[in-house]
C-alpha cells in the first residue's frame, strides 16, 4: 500500500514538472509556442524532388520546406531550382537545409537559391528577443551542401532578420553573392564553407544592422567583388578567423564611409590574405570614416596573419582605434602598410620583408607611410628591403608619433623620413643600407615640423635634421 501510495506521489510531481507552464518558484510560467513537427528520415525526394539536374525541383523543395518538417534533407544528386526557396521561419517554424556533402543545388533562376525571413527586429540583448523568435526561428541553418549558379543573376543564400543564422560545410561557386546578408540579422556563424570564383561577394554585408558574427576556417577566393564586404550599416563584432582569403580584388574590405553607425570592433586574427593584385586591390581595407567624413569608427584588430600580393597589403583609413601586431608583410606593390587620417594607432611588431622567390624587384615597392595621423605607437617593426619610395618608412604631416626599437634595413633613398611631423620620437632604431649596389641614400630625414625628439639610435651614416625641426642625441654612426 505505502508502495502505491509512493509511486502515485512522485507520477504526480513528475507531471507538475513536465507541465508546459511549470517554472522556478517565483518566476512566470514561460510562453509556449508551439514548435513544427517533425517527420524522422523524410527527404525533398519525398516532397517530390527528382534530383537529376534536369527537372524543375523548385516546387518540390518549397513544399518540403513549407510542410514544417524542419529537417530538410537532401540526398546526393543535382537538384535544379529557377526561383528562390523562401523560408518563412515563424510561418515554417524550426529550419535546417542538410545534406552530406554530396548534394549540389543549381539555381538556374535570378536571385538567392534559399532565402531566409525571419521577424527578429530587436538587438543581441536577450531582453528584445521575443518569444516567438526563439520558439519558432531560431538557428535557422545550411549545411553540407554545394549552391552553383546558372543565371547571371543567382545568389547562393540570403538572409533577413534572423537570429543566429549558422552556415556550414558549403560551397558556394559561379554565383554573383555567395552569402548575401541584408537589412537585420543577429548573431551569424560561417564556417568551414568554400565560397568560391564568383562574380560578385564572397560574404557581403549589404547596408546591414548586424551585431556578433564569427567567419572560422573558410575558403574565400576569386570573387571579383571581394571575399568579405561590408558597406555602410552597423556592424560590430566582426571576427575573422583560421580562414585562407586570396585571389578576391579586395580581401577583405569595411567600408563604413557615408553610413551614420558605420562599423566597428572588428577582429582578423591568424588567416593568410593574399593575392589579386589588380588596381587599387587591398589585402585589408578599413575605411572609419562617420557620416560627416571624421574619423570616428576603429575598434579593430590585425593580428598574426600572412599578408601579400596585392596594391596595399592592409590599408587604414579615417579610423580612430586600431592595432595591427604580429603580421608577415610581403609583396605590396605600392604599401606594404598606408595609414591615412587616422588617431590612437597602435603599430607592434610585424615583419615587412621582400622575399625574392615572390615578386619581380621592379614590380613591388613594399612602402610604409602614416599621413595626416595623430597619436600613434610604432614600436618592434622590421622593415627590409623598401623599393622606389622616398624611405622605407615615410612619417608625414603627423603629430605625436611614438617610434621604439624598429629596424630598417637595405631601403632605397632613405631610411626613415619625418616631413612635418610635431611632438614626436624616434629612439632605440637600428637604420642601415648595407646593399652594395646601393644608391646614394641617407638612414634618417628629419625635414619641417618641430618639437620633436632624435635620440639613441644606430645609423650606418650622418642623419640629415634641420635644426628646428628637432632635438638630435645620443645618436651612434657605424659606417
Amino acid at each position: 500500500m505505502k508502495s502505491t501510495v509512493r509511486c502515485a506521489i512522485a507520477l504526480s510531481v513528475a507531471a507538475i514538472l513536465m507541465s508546459p507552464g511549470a517554472g522556478c518558484a517565483g518566476e512566470p510560467a514561460a510562453p509556449v509556442v508551439s514548435a513544427p513537427s517533425a517527420t524522422p528520415g523524410a527527404t525533398v525526394r519525398d516532397f517530390g524532388a527528382i534530383g537529376d539536374g534536369k527537372a524543375d525541383d523548385t516546387a518540390a523543395i518549397q513544399k518540403a520546406v513549407d510542410a514544417g518538417t524542419g529537417d530538410i534533407r537532401l540526398p546526393r544528386g543535382v537538384y535544379r531550382i529557377t526561383k528562390p526557396v523562401v523560408i518563412d521561419l515563424d510561418k515554417v517554424g524550426w529550419t535546417a537545409l542538410a545534406g552530406s556533402g554530396t548534394p549540389r543545388v543549381v539555381m538556374a533562376g535570378p536571385g538567392p537559391a534559399f532565402k531566409f525571413v525571419g521577424t527578429h527586429h530587436g538587438t543581441a540583448g536577450p531582453s528584445s528577443v521575443k518569444p516567438n523568435v526563439y520558439q519558432r526561428q531560431r538557428m535557422p541553418t545550411v549545411d553540407g551542401i554545394e549552391i552553383v549558379g546558372a543565371h547571371e543573376e543567382a545568389c547562393g543564400i540570403e538572409a533577413v532578420y534572423t537570429m543566429k543564422l549558422i552556415i556550414t560545410r558549403v560551397t558556394i561557386r559561379e554565383v554573383l553573392h555567395a552569402i548575401h546578408l541584408r537589412i537585420r540579422n543577429r548573431n551569424v556563424i560561417v564556417a568551414n564553407c568554400h565560397l568560391y570564383k564568383n562574380r560578385g561577394v564572397g560574404l557581403y554585408l549589404d547596408d546591414i544592422n548586424l551585431h556578433q558574427i564569427n567567419v572560422v576556417g573558410s575558403h574565400i577566393s576569386y570573387n571579383a567583388a571581394g571575399g568579405i564586404v561590408v558597406r555602410g550599416g552597423c556592424v560590430r563584432n566582426l571576427q575573422v578567423t583560421g580562414c585562407d582569403i586570396e585571389g578576391n580584388r579586395f580581401n577583405v574590405l569595411i567600408d563604413g564611409a557615408g553610413s551614420p553607425p558605420a562599423t566597428g570592433e572588428v577582429a582578423i586574427v591568424g588567416n593568410t590574405i593574399q593575392h589579386s593584385g589588380g588596381p587599387d586591390s587591398a589585402n585589408i581595407r578599413f575605411i572609419g570614416a562617420d557620416h560627416e567624413g571624421n574619423r570616428t569608427w576603429g575598434y579593430i584588430t590585425i593580428a598574426d596573419n600572412v599578408l601579400n600580393d596585392v596594391e596595399t597589403d592592409v590599408d587604414i583609413l579615417k579610423a580612430r582605434g586600431v592595432a595591427i601586431v604580429g603580421n608577415v608583410f610581403g609583396t605590396g606593390y605600392k604599401y606594404d602598410l598606408r595609414v591615412v587620417d587616422s588617431s590612437n594607432v597602435v603599430v607592434g611588431p610585424n615583419v615587412f620583408d621582400r622575399n625574392p622567390k615572390y615578386r619581380d624587384e621592379k614590380t613591388a615597392d613594399n612602402a610604409i607611410l602614416f599621413r595626416d595621423c595623430d597619436d600613434c605607437t610604432l614600436t618592434g617593426l622590421h622593415v627590409k628591403d623598401g623599393r622606389r619610395s622616398a624611405a622605407g618608412l615615410v612619417i608625414e604631416n603627423c603629430r605625436r608619433v611614438n617610434m621604439t626599437n624598429c629596424t630598417i634595413l637595405d631601403c632605397d633613398n632613405a631610411g626613415l623620413l619625418l616631413k612635418n611631423v610635431a611632438q614626436s620620437r624616434v629612439s632605440g632604431c637600428l637604420i642601415r643600407n648595407d646593399r652594395p649596389e646601393a644608391a646614394p641614400w641617407v638612414p634618417l630625414i628629419v625635414t619641417g615640423g618641430s618639437g620633436n625628439m632624435i635620440v639613441n639610435n644606430l645609423l650606418d651614416g650622418p642623419a640629415r635634421i634641420e635644426e628646428k625641426s628637432a632635438h638630435a642625441a645620443g645618436n651612434v654612426i657605424v659606417e
